[in-house]
Order: structure tokens, then C-alpha cells, then sequence
């Protein structure tokens, strides 16, 4: 996927390595005398370390790489002690990237690490979102599943399905933990207006992907996320629904595009739905 990352000119790096502690991650190493990017699973490419540097020869560019794996990250920083960790808690916090920052506290909660004291922590699932888009901080409800057998066809109420928040795909991190051993629902944004049982037949127990084929000018975007998602998670099986109008097929590319990339083979179903609201 494209995205951003530290680069490195080495006709301006002299080797002093002063920007080596300034990477937490574990991103850079002096080797054969030159700062050098090891991994670009651990390059957040938020630039913590081009400041250290006096010859100016860290710079950010966005290029192909890997996606960051916070995950990863922290297997590093926990053992480095409790300065390192708040330093790059820290450096998530002054950048606003409250979904990184969640996932390094689930890893440490899931760990029974005890999260050490820092500037900025106000919860584990809200830190400073003045300065980053509260809609994309990650949100999994773990609801219990409900057996095949239960309805709510008679039900006054209906209960929501949704599992995971966000859905929007624009939105979504490709890292993020319910995407594990998930079955993927991949449906464009009409189809829950005009399907009114959208919930009960098709969202149950569900991971959902939603974007507009049409109107969305993010399609190269969508197709390396949805790849660095089919790579990088066990998927179970994936649901494409769709309304019956011909710019809906765009969604059909996406996938078909991720699934040629990732070189995955997941039983597939597809559902296409009337603007009249019935399952064609």
C-alpha cells in the first residue's frame, strides 16, 4: 500500500546516529556507517526522528510499503522499559493518532503490562481529538453471537448487528484487530437504505466494508487497503452486496483486484439488491 515513511539520503548521512533514539519504534539502525530504515512495518512515518538529524537527511516521502504494525511495534518497545514506552505513547499522542495509540494499550492491556503515566492520556479510547478525526478511532463491541435459529421477525425492537466501528472504508485501518478470523461484509453505502432487513440477513456476525464505487474518488486507495486486509488477517469468508444500479459493479473490482494482489482464495458470496428493496 502507498503511504507515508521515512527516507533516508545517504550522500547527507554522516553516520552520527543521532536519530536512532528518536525512533522508539525500532525503525532505524546505523549500519556500514549510515542511518538506515530496517523494516517499514516499524516506520510510523509521523517524522519523530528528522528533527535529530543535523545534515537534514531524514525527510518523509509516500511511497509503496508495508503497512505499519503497531502490533509489532510494541514487541519492541516493552522490552527497551517504561521511558520508551511513554516516549512513543507520547509521540502518538502529540500526533493525534488515536488508533495506533489504542492499539498500543490493548497490546499492552492483552499483555498485563502496566501502562505507565504520560502527558496527553485522557482514556483508552479518546486521546486528543482536537487533533485527529474522531469517526476513525476503532471501536470493537464484541457482541455475543447469536445462534442461526434466533430472529427478530417478531420482535418490536430490533437490535443493532454492528460489530466494529468505523465502517466506512475511506476510514478504516487495515491493522485493526477484528479483522481477525473474520467474516467480511463488503456493501455499498445504498444498500442498508433500501434492503430494510439489512441487519438480520446480511449484517450478523459480520465485519462490515462500506464505500460508494461511484462517488468515492478514492479507488486506488480502496483497492491497497482492502489487499493489506485480505494479506494480513485470516478472513473466513467475505459477503459482496450491492444495489442492482450498473456503478455498484465497482465494488466487485475492488475486491477482485485485493484478492488478485494478496494471492488469497475465500469463499466468496454475492447478493444484489433492487431499488425496490428485494434480493434480486
Amino acid at each position: 500500500m502507498k503511504r507515508k515513511i521515512i527516507n533516508i539520503d545517504e550522500n547527507k548521512c554522516n553516520g552520527c546516529g543521532q536519530c536512532v533514539p528518536d525512533c522508539p519504534e525500532g525503525a532505524l539502525q546505523i549500519i556500514d556507517g549510515k542511518a538506515r530504515l530496517v523494516s517499514d512495518l516499524f516506520c510510523d512515518g509521523l517524522g519523530a526522528c528528522i528533527g535529530s538529524c543535523p545534515q537534514g537527511a531524514v525527510t518523509v516521502l509516500e511511497r509503496e510499503a508495508e503497512p505499519y504494525d503497531e502490533k509489532k511495534v510494541m514487541d519492541n518497545i516493552v522490552k527497551q522499559g517504561g521511558p520508551v514506552i511513554i516516549a512513543h505513547l507520547e509521540h502518538l499522542v502529540n500526533h493525534g493518532e488515536t488508533v495506533l495509540y489504542n492499539q498500543a494499550v490493548e497490546y499492552m492491556e492483552e499483555n498485563n503490562i502496566n501502562i505507565p503515566k504520560h502527558e496527553g492520556i485522557k482514556s483508552q479510547m479518546h486521546i486528543h481529538e482536537q487533533h485527529a478525526c474522531p469517526g476513525s478511532a476503532i471501536f470493537s463491541f464484541d457482541k455475543e453471537k447469536k445462534s442461526a435459529n434466533q430472529s427478530n421477525e417478531n420482535a418490536t425492537t430490533i437490535d443493532s448487528e454492528l460489530r466494529q466501528w468505523p465502517v466506512q472504508l475511506k476510514l478504516l485501518n487495515p491493522a485493526a484487530p477484528y479483522f481477525n478470523n473474520s467474516d467480511l461484509l463488503m456493501v455499498s453505502d445504498c444498500v442498508p437504505f433500501a434492503y430494510a432487513d439489512f441487519h438480520r440477513d446480511f449484517l450478523r456476525n459480520k465485519v462490515v466494508v462500506m464505500f460508494c464505487p461511484k462517488l468515492d474518488p478514492y479507488i486506488d486507495e480502496y483497492i491497497e487497503k482492502m489487499t493489506a486486509i485480505l494479506s494480513n488477517h485470516k478472513i473466513n469468508s467475505i459477503t459482496v452486496v450491492k444495489m442492482e444500479v450498473p456503478c455498484c459493479g465497482g465494488i466487485n473490482h475492488v475486491l477482485e483486484e485485493a484478492l488478485r494482489r494478496s494471492g488469497k482464495k475465500i469463499p466468496l458470496r454475492n447478493y444484489t439488491i433492487t431499488v425496490e428493496g428485494k434480493v434480486a
